[in-house]
């Protein structure tokens, strides 16, 4: 018995129905490029034209390696694209009148859409809106939760709800976000503000100022009002308290010893002049005679 799959594998599995037709002994069909229609579910919007146009040469020397999923449309030599939008569009760009394709069984709306988004996912192909955006159908539309959301695309429930919050950002925000200008740690940060006029304000400062995401948390903070995190005090190691302890019983007083990777420094403690004479004395060795 072949091993379970698990996450995304076990999802897309799960979610492509088997054809009831026969398929060739490949499993595979060269489907003209002309008969396929997209998918209506897809949840893709944008491409990246110059990494269409890479996928595109390659496809020219290597040819497409992997099949396009489609299942037959409303005519008879029509197919609904399922999956594989992006080798789609580069082989038209390639000038290929025919593809490799699996055919599958029909599909409903919300299996397109699943489909669609764990073939995305799996290949980190899409942008973090266009995410939302699907993860929204799914949860509206579909009556997912999030926890049904998460086990279809193979992610955690909290992943699926921290992306869906980025569709309650302030448009300015959305907008640098789909541009590219700020990553989804910043736009998060700048959730923990409230309203959108004080999103679209803090948004422009971390642009103006080039902030990372640590700063935008922390600039996000102090608009809020709140201090800081304070830095947790890191504890002596054992291997300094003990030398520390060796000096002290040694000089008879407090000593501190800060030990770094390149060398560090020795505080010796005194609380008179007498302690300052006496140390000195032992330190020196003038005090032996």
């Amino acid at each position: 018995m072949p091993p379970r799959k698990t996450g995304l594998g076990k999802g897309l599995d799960a979610l492509i129905i088997p054809s009831e037709s026969a398929l060739p002994e490949s499993g595979i069909d060269q489907i003209p490029v002309n008969k396929i229609v997209p998918n209506p579910r897809q949840p893709r919007t944008q491409f990246n034209e110059e990494e269409l146009a890479e996928l595109a040469a390659s496809i020219n020397e290597h040819g497409v390696i992997q099949p396009l999923v489609v299942m037959p449309g409303a005519n008879a030599d029509e197919y609904i694209l399922v999956a594989g939008e992006r080798r789609l569009q580069a082989s038209k760009l390639a000038g290929l009148t025919k593809i490799p394709a699996i055919i599958r069984g029909k599909a409903n709306d919300q299996q397109l859409l699943e489909l669609a988004l764990v073939e995305n996912v799996q290949r980190a192909d899409l942008a973090p809106l266009e995410t939302a955006e699907a993860y929204k159908q799914l949860s509206e539309e579909f009556g997912l939760s999030h926890d049904q959301i998460a086990e279809r695309v193979g992610k955690s429930r909290v992943a699926v709800t921290n992306t869906l919050g980025l569709l309650d950002l302030s448009k300015a925000v959305k907008q640098a976000l789909a541009d590219g200008r700020i990553s989804e740690g910043h736009a998060r940060a700048l959730k923990g503000l409230d309203s959108a006029q004080a999103q679209s304000a803090a948004l422009q400062t971390v642009l103006d100022r080039a902030l990372n995401v640590r700063q935008t948390e922390d600039l996000v903070r102090k608009l809020r009002g709140q201090k800081a995190p304070r830095k947790v005090k890191q504890g002596v190691p054992p291997e300094v308290k003990e030398i520390e302890e060796r000096l002290r019983d040694s000089l008879s007083t407090k000593v501190s010893l800060k030990h770094g990777s390149k060398g560090g420094t020795i505080t010796i403690h005194y609380y008179s002049d007498e302690e300052l004479d006496g140390l000195i004395g032992r330190l020196t060795g003038e005090g032996d005679s």
